[in-house]
Parts: C-alpha cells; structure tokens; sequence
C-alpha cells in the first residue's frame, strides 16, 4: 500500500466522523474541529516519513472519531487527567508530547506534538490490544508506546462537556441550561414577590444576624438585595448624604426616639440611616399597605432597626404594625414622623398619655396636614406640628416634578396602555394634577380637568386643559385619575357610567378618592390580573380596570424618583431636628411651616449635582432689596 493511500484512509474515516459527530452533537464545535485537524495533520506527518524510508505498513486500521474520544472524562473531580507513559521497548526516538494551551481557546483540552519530531524509522500505528492506545515502530522492528495525551479539564466545563448528551437531545438540554439560567437571574429579579409564601409574617419567628428579633417583616433573608437597593439610592440623594456628614459629628438628635409611619422604600431607607446616624433611635411602620419594599425591610431589620411592615398587608396587619412600633415596654416616643396622619390618629386614640413627652410632629401629606389642622381648629392638638407638605421644596418637587414622571410608570408597568390619542380626566389641579396633566399631554392624550378652586381651574385652563364637570365627560374617557386628597370623587354612579376597558386609579394619599367599597357587592364579579390590577366586571360584561384598589398609584404599583424623594427627605430631616432642639416656648401648640432660610438652605444641598453656581448679590444690591445677602430671599407669603 502506498503512502499516498494510506494517507487518504487515514483523513477520510477521520473527517466522515468529524462531520457525523458535529451534525448530530456538536457540544463544542471548535473543540472538535481543533481536535480532528491536529490528530490529521499528526498522522499525516508520520506517514510522509514513513514513505521517505521506504517502509510499508500493512493492516493500519483507521481510526474514527467517537463523540467519547472528545469528550474530557472526570476522573476522580481532579482538574488534570494525567497517564504516565508505559514503555513497552526503550528507544530514544520516542517522540514526547507537550500540553499547549493556547489564550482565549474555548476548548484547550487537545495536544500538540513539540517541535522534536519523531526519527524517520517511528512509524504510528494503533494497537487493537491496547484498546485503541498508539504505539510507534522503531527502525528495529522494536514498539514503543507513545506518551498517552494529556488533558486539560476546566472546572467549569465539567457539568457542561463531561457527559455525552443522553436522549432528551440538543433542544431539550438547551432548554434546561436557559432555564437554569433564567432561575438563576429571575431570583434576583423576584425577590419584591410575595407570592411565594402565603404564611403571615406575624406568625413567623425571624431573628437577623445578631440575634435580635424585634422587628416584623416578610423574608430575613432578602436583606442582601435591599441592601443594594438602599446603596443604590444613596448616589441620588446627595443633600441627606452631605447633612448625614455635615451633622454626624454634632449628633443634634442624640437622645431623640423617633416613631415612623411613612412609606418603606429604599429612599425612607436612607432617611432612617440618616436619623440614626444623627443619634436618633427609630421604630418604623408602614403608611400604606401596598408600598412596602420587602427586601428594604429586610435590609433595615438586619441592620438593628425594628420595622414592622410587608407589601400587601390587610387593615388589621396595618393597624398591627402601629401599634407594635408604639407599644413597647420601657420605650416611648419623643418624636413622631408621619405621613397621613395615621400613626398620630393611633396615638391620639390609644395612648394619649404618650403625647405629654413627645416635643413634635412632623407631617409630610395633604391628608395628614388636613387632619392636624382640623386637631388645632378643636384644640386638641397638644405638641407643635411641622407641615412639611406645603414647604416650597416638597411642594413644588415631590409633589409636580415626581408625579410628573411617576404617573405614566405606574400606568405603563401595571397596564402596558398606549397615551397617545387616549382621553383622561384628571381630578384637581393641584401641584400632583398639573404634573399628572403636563405627563399625559406630552404623551398625546386628550386631557380633561375637574377642579373645585377658581384659580387652580383658571390655571388649567391657560395651560390649555379643558375644564369639565365629572359627570360630563365620564361615559368617554378612558382613564380616570384622582388626585385631590378628598373623598368620594369616584363614587358609584361614576363608575356604573364609565365605558367598557375604563382604568381607575388614585394619584392622592389616601385611599377614600374612589368609592371602592361600593364595588364589593354580590352582583359585580373581582378577577385578579396580575399584582395589584384588578378587573371589576358587571353583571352585563362591562369591566373596569382597578389599579392597586384605589390606593396610591405610583408608590403601590411602580416606583418614584429617588433625586425628588432626597429633596423631601431632607426636609423632613431638618424640621425633625428642628422640633426636637428648638428652645421651649419657640413653637405652641399648632401646625407650623417650615422656615424660608431651611428650604433654600435644602435646595441649595442638591445645586452640585447639577454643576449649577448661585449668582451672589452684591452689598449694594442687597441693600437695595432690603436683604440678606446670605437669604432669605423670598418673604413667607411669596409663591414659587
């Protein structure tokens, strides 16, 4: 046989196999093509060597490739599969073999011969007794057994490429590692789902870390990924951040017990931590039973806060949780931190008594400030109370610029609607209407205003808003927004008239806007769509779209910009530090503004993040307007 035919027997079996087993396997397609071309290019050296010494090898049964011959074996889970060469005859024109692994191969499991090459007289041939092993004939007649390959196994290519593909086939095992995958990533994706486990955190005894279990929430174990979220938030508060550095030193709420009942997010999250690294120690609740982050409460309970508070909670869990951060035994509130006026409501009603050592309010929502002040008009308000709502910087930036861009992430994530050519009546144009109107306009929606105040209602109409009665436009539109902290703007009736697919949600604090209550009766049908949607369907097939059970929209069902929230957090910071060591007789028994000077003083915390820089006046502009060159700049009466 000549060398030429030996050569051709030798590539074709081998290529016929290569490609067989990449149609059918293919687990690695470069890992196989490197293998096969090196083991051709190996053999065909030798067997030109072999025709230059004029020596004819009879009966060389070719070799073909088996998926197993290119798989790595697991032997013993070490990384490097080593066999020592067994010499059958000494000869020094044994060929030695090297690993060559080269940077950024995807399969460097296979061999290349070093630059040594064989003598001429070194002639490869496979031994059928040696269970497929390779062997070389020397000049003399002698065989020597070649050094049997090392191969490389990477950890991570263990699971993958040690086993041969079993009958559930490529798409099956495709479909298992995307799976895999997706668990993998899904769980971090998740972990605000608290569908998983029905069991009430009431019933569940949980302790962090450090053994102290005085706290209420829903998982523990979610601490690692609140704790991302409250870093996360912390690059887009800069003003807590810098009054959190500023004021550590001083500790101005040393000896201060601060209870608080307001929304639990990670942006709340930064505020506690504010607090307490000011020397505050603090108790939180939850304002609403719906905006609960529960991997931040996790994160807040693992690092030593007492928190009671899980989304989805029901009225009684609410009032639960208040009554834990209140009642406990040998601690007592000295300051109270609201909003909505609820955890004061409790206090009012069930621990009165408590109020003779509490030196301050603070309250943040319409509907809390509401209730203070109905409080002082009865003279039942016995500590002073800080309206943080209707400070210049929470009004005009929580309030418009927030729900300016919340309103559409909450209808977008829970709804997937389209604005453009939609109509939408917005109830109240107020600072949180006219950012919900000014969103939906520029979106394409036709938008129609209801408003109770002449000059809100003249505003909406120069911002070229129609002003409407509800009664007039509620059989067309097809969204209906709430946003006038008030009571039954929605009642039934309304909502007997509105079309077919209507949606109806709450942009105001509380959640008596929308006449839900009327919706539970025997003769509508409640279909749950997904987390906090609800389809209420009439008896003649009519349905309307109830998002977060008239609850607020975009705390229960989305989320809200964390810069704004950092502007209202501050805030809220300095008229608790305010209050707490504000000399007695400063403040009476009644609600309070914050102070011009400390507003200006909050917005000019976030200036940097802009790069923006003030204008100074100079001595003599100041002495002409009257003021101080260092503010305030504005009189209390003025409006922004």
């Amino acid at each position: 046989m000549s060398a030429k035919c030996l050569r051709l027997k030798l590539r074709r079996p081998q290529c016929l196999a290569l490609n067989h087993y990449s149609a059918t396997h293919n687990p690695s397609p470069s890992y196989v093509l490197g293998k096969g071309l090196c083991e051709i290019a190996t053999m065909s050296v030798q067997v030109l060597a072999a025709e230059m010494a004029e020596v004819e090898l009879k009966d060389v049964p070719s070799k073909e490739l088996t998926p197993e011959s290119h798989l790595t074996t697991k032997a013993d889970d070490k990384e490097i599969v080593e066999s020592e060469p067994k010499a059958v005859a000494t000869s020094a024109s044994t060929p030695t073999m090297e690993p060559i692994v080269k940077t950024g191969d995807p399969s460097p499991g296979f061999l290349i011969p070093n630059t040594k090459m064989p003598q001429a007289s070194a002639m490869k041939r496979t031994d059928p007794q040696q269970n497929g092993g390779e062997a070389f004939v020397n000049r003399d007649g002698t065989v020597a057994e070649a050094p049997r390959l090392k191969k490389i196994q990477f950890a991570d290519q263990k699971q993958e490429f040690n086993k041969r593909p079993t009958k559930i086939g490529r798409r099956s095992l495709s479909r298992s590692i995307s799976q895999s995958s997706t668990d993998s990533y899904g769980s971090a994706a998740s972990y605000t789902d608290s569908s998983d486990d029905e069991t009430s955190p009431r019933d569940k005894q949980q302790k962090n870390s450090k053994g102290n279990g005085d706290f209420c929430i829903k998982n523990i174990k979610q601490a690692d990924f609140g704790r991302r979220e409250i870093e996360i938030a912390e690059q887009e508060m800069p003003a807590l951040m810098a009054l959190r550095k500023r004021a550590q030193g001083e500790k101005p709420l040393a000896g201060a017990k601060v209870v608080g009942c307001t929304h639990i997010t990670a942006q709340t999250a930064v505020l506690m931590e504010t607090l307490s690294a000011l020397g505050a120690q603090c108790r939180w609740a939850a304002c609403n039973i719906y905006s609960t982050q529960n991997e931040v409460a996790a994160a807040l309970a693992e690092g030593g806060f007492s928190v009671f508070a899980w989304k989805g909670e029901s009225e009684d869990d609410f009032w639960w949780c208040i009554d834990r951060c209140v009642n406990l035994e040998g601690w007592q509130p000295n300051m109270i931190l609201d909003d909505g006026g609820d955890l004061t409501h409790w206090i009012y009603k069930k621990y009165p008594n408590m109020f003779k050592k509490i030196k301050g309010i603070v309250e943040e929502s319409v509907t809390g400030v509401h209730r203070l002040y109905q409080l002082s008009k009865a003279g039942k308000l016995c500590v002073p109370a800080m309206n943080v709502n209707d400070s210049v910087t929470k009004q005009k930036f929580d309030n418009l610029y927030c729900c300016r861009e919340s309103i559409l992430d909450g209808l977008k994530r829970t709804t997937d609607v389209m604005f453009g050519g939609k109509q939408v009546v917005v109830c109240g144009y107020g600072e949180v209407g006219k950012g919900c109107c000014a969103a939906l306009k520029a979106m394409g929606s036709i938008v129609y205003v209801t408003e109770i105040d002449p000059i809100c209602a003249l505003q909406a109409c120069m911002d070229g808003f129609r002003l409407v009665k509800l009664n007039e436009v509620i059989r067309q539109v097809d969204i209906v927004i709430t946003c006038t902290g008030n009571k039954n703007v929605v009642v039934r009736e309304y909502l007997d008239r509105m079309k077919n697919g209507c949606i109806v949600c709450n942009m105001g604090h509380s959640n008596t806007e929308i006449d839900v209550a009327s919706l539970r009766t025997p003769e509508l049908t409640w279909e749950r769509v997904r987390s906090q949607v609800d389809h209420v369907i009439w008896p003649d097939g009519k349905r309307i779209v109830l998002l977060a059970e008239g609850r607020l929209l975009n705390l229960s069902c989305s989320t809200v910009p964390t810069f704004v929230l950092s502007i209202t957090a501050t805030t809220q910071a300095l008229a608790l530090i305010e209050l707490y060591n504000a000399p007695e007789g400063r403040y009476k028994q009644d609600v309070y503004l914050l102070p011009k000077k400390m507003d200006e003083y909050v917005a000019s915390l976030h200036l940097p993040t802009f790069d923006a820089h003030l204008t100074e006046l100079s001595d003599e502009q100041a002495k002409y307007l009257g003021l101080n060159k260092n503010g305030p700049f504005k009189p209390n009466y003025y409006r922004y």
